[in-house]
């Protein structure tokens, strides 16, 4: 009954909102540029590591699924090493069940799996960099379930980042030549091209049930939580893909894939491990920025990352960057510099309410009333 009483009295909801306006200090700032960096870093070179698997002999999609989930062994230690935050009794009371979270993360599992084959089946019939610019309309995906589920607001600068963005990745339509791989027919061409807007959409949902999980169950300011998270799911994930490796049948031809890698059995299991790595950093980095800010945040970062992709295409795939992708590069870099600019204007406004609320704060009138 005392810690109702505090937790209703003036002076602490006082401080609570000043606490949410509280600026950032450089704890916060490195964790969010380390973050960052996993993202951009981890979604550029699991992409391009995921195209040389395919183009250098890799058919199976099951393997290149599983190759994007299996690394999360590398994050049980960070989860061990990882701080637990000293909690109050009312806190722990309110913690989720095991049965609820059991649920949550089987069911985020299921749909990192569903969406992880799609962009396998994405990457193997689109070039790399049209697949990569495609991918920019996960953020409007995302934008549209995170203003239902999370009451997202918008603003002109985060609206105009979205419509660029969108338009960004459906010129790639209207290319006159799609089917730049030679070997790829147009039929498979227009599977690749549904199947990455339908993982898109799929991601910007799970990215979206992340933020609102983040918020409304696993409450506690850590960095063991985005760990916890990234672990369980990753393990159910990766169990569907063993299980979908071996009905699909695609097992019985791996011993035939990896004697016939171009760049010997060495590099085949190389590729693989280094693109679960790269994956897993992804993965960790885009959690941690959801936890710390939001999804649709998170997901803009990614965004940032995609025009960096086609370059490195062009340098190491001889992918073709015709006028069409250049506008769309463009466009996806406008779009995400005014979603930062929003950010730049949020921030400003956080300090100048923080900075009032400090002074109000310390107003006799509000001594007299705590």
């Amino acid at each position: 009954v005392q810690e109702v009483k505090e937790e209703n009295s003036p002076q602490y909801q006082n401080s609570k909102k000043l606490a949410s306006h509280e600026p950032r200090n450089y704890k916060w700032w490195i964790s969010i540029i380390m973050y960052a960096f996993f993202v951009i870093f981890g979604q550029s070179a699991s992409t391009l590591l995921g195209r040389l698997y395919f183009d250098k002999g890799g058919k199976s999609v099951w393997v290149a699924t599983l190759a994007q989930l299996a690394g999360f062994p590398i994050v049980i230690p960070c989860y061990c090493l990882a701080p637990p935050k000293s909690c109050t009794k009312n806190e722990q009371i309110r913690q989720p069940s095991a049965v609820i979270l059991a649920l949550v993360y089987f069911s985020f599992g299921i749909c990192l799996v569903a969406y992880s084959l799609m962009y396998s089946i994405g990457l193997l019939h689109l070039p790399v960099s049209t697949f990569s610019l495609i991918c920019a309309s996960q953020l409007a995906f995302n934008a549209l379930f995170s203003f239902f589920l999370n009451s997202q607001k918008f603003t002109p600068f985060i609206i105009n980042s979205l419509v660029l963005l969108t338009i960004s990745s459906s010129l790639l339509i209207f290319q006159t030549n799609p089917a730049s791989h030679v070997e790829v027919p147009k039929g498979k061409y227009a599977i690749g091209f549904i199947c990455t807007i339908g993982a898109s959409a799929g991601y910007g949902l799970m990215l979206s049930l992340t933020q609102l999980t983040f918020r409304k169950l696993l409450k506690g300011e850590t960095h063991a939580k985005v760990f916890e998270m990234v672990i369980y799911q990753s393990l159910v994930a990766t169990s569907a893909a063993i299980l979908g490796l071996f009905i699909s049948g695609e097992w019985k031809g791996l011993s035939i894939e990896v004697e016939e890698f171009e760049l010997g059995k060495f590099s085949y299991a190389m590729t693989l491990i280094e693109t679960a790595i790269a994956s897993q950093l992804f993965v960790i980095g885009a959690m941690g920025l959801i936890f710390k800010v939001s999804s649709l945040f998170s997901n803009a970062i990614s965004v940032l990352g995609l025009p960096v992709i086609p370059i490195l295409a062009v340098i190491f795939f001889h992918d073709k960057m015709d006028a069409v992708k250049a506008i769309a590069m463009v466009l996806a870099i406008w779009g995400f510099v005014s979603y930062v600019y929003q950010c730049y204007l949020d921030n400003q406004s956080s300090k100048n309410e923080y900075r009032n609320g400090s002074e109000v704060s310390k107003s006799p009138l509000l001594e007299e009333v705590s």
